[in-house]
């Protein structure tokens, strides 16, 4: 496994785990939406860059600007489980 791979794989754990921890807590509201973009971000950064370099290149619609799309929807609607 290479150096970048073990690092994905490093991300995509420590998301998954705040993910059940948050989706199991209690929390409400704002607090519960900030706490739920910590995993968002941890995970999906090089997306959000990506979906930002494309527009910015002038490739519009690709398919990492079309996930931010649907991760923001579902934020919006309030699944930010489903976002994450």
């Amino acid at each position: 496994m290479t150096a970048k791979q073990k690092k994905m794989l490093l991300r995509i754990i420590i998301a998954s785990v705040l993910l059940v921890a948050l989706a199991l807590s209690p929390i409400t509201g704002y607090l519960r939406l900030g706490l739920f973009l910590i995993p968002y971000f941890i995970v999906g950064y090089d997306i959000l860059l990506k979906a930002a370099k494309g527009i910015a290149n002038g490739r519009v619609f690709d398919e990492n600007l079309l996930m931010t799309v649907a991760t923001l929807g579902a934020f919006l609607s309030g699944e930010f489980a489903e976002a994450v």
